[in-house]
């Protein structure tokens, strides 16, 4: 909004120029550069005016949290929970998800899984959460006693030991996190590890809590 103003009041002065005849006065280069200055103000605040109706934005190790331009309902691909029961992204609908992918010999993961505890211990579990998902070959037997020995308590994990649901939701890497929303849709995803108990990834999470 403040761009917008700042457009606003740089047309209101071009148009008294132009009535008192100085703007029509001034040289050609002078009016280009004018007009200029007007056109980059007025595509700043487009641009500022279109960023504030989507997510908040969050850096990554590998860049940003990139939104889905057509969001999608998640994939259909059975994974086990943290007792080792097949499960379906389904189960969480009706809840904002932070879906991360990791493992035990993923040096970036491990930097962030504490900042994800946290994360998740901030959040109302009615209303979102953070779900790990191990690709170790071993599945939960390796890495829910990782996570403890880390000091990583208040979070299980499930497992996908043949990365089937990373694949079917384009992880190329480890972590990959993905937001998904109350209705199983998938809303964008974020490459690396991030400080996701950031006030930014709290914005980017209430962002979607906060939807109609």
């Amino acid at each position: 909004m403040a761009l917008a103003s700042i457009f606003l009041l740089l047309a209101a002065v071009v148009s008294v120029m132009t009535f008192f005849g100085a703007f029509t006065s001034l040289s050609t280069v002078r009016r280009a550069l004018v007009a200029a200055v007007v056109a980059g103000v007025a595509t700043g605040a487009a641009l500022a005016l279109g960023a504030a109706d989507g997510p908040p934005t969050l850096r990554g190790g590998y860049g940003g949290y990139e939104p889905a331009s057509n969001p999608l309902p998640a994939p259909s691909v059975a994974f086990l929970d943290p007792d080792g029961n097949a499960i379906k992204l389904d189960a969480f609908i009706g809840r904002v998800v932070v879906l991360n992918f990791w493992a035990t010999w993923c040096a970036p993961c491990i930097k962030e899984l504490p900042a994800l505890e946290r994360l998740h211990t901030s959040l109302d579990p009615g209303q979102a959460q953070v779900v790990l998902v191990t690709i170790d070959r071993k599945g939960t037997e390796v890495a829910q006693p990782f996570l403890v020995d880390l000091g990583v308590k208040n979070l299980t994990t499930h497992a996908d030991p043949q990365a089937e649901l990373a694949r079917s939701l384009g992880a190329l890497g480890l972590p990959t996190t993905v937001i998904i929303d109350r209705q199983g849709r998938v809303r964008g995803q974020l490459q690396g590890d991030a400080e996701w108990d950031s006030d930014a990834a709290k914005a980017l999470v209430r962002h979607y809590v906060e939807e109609d």
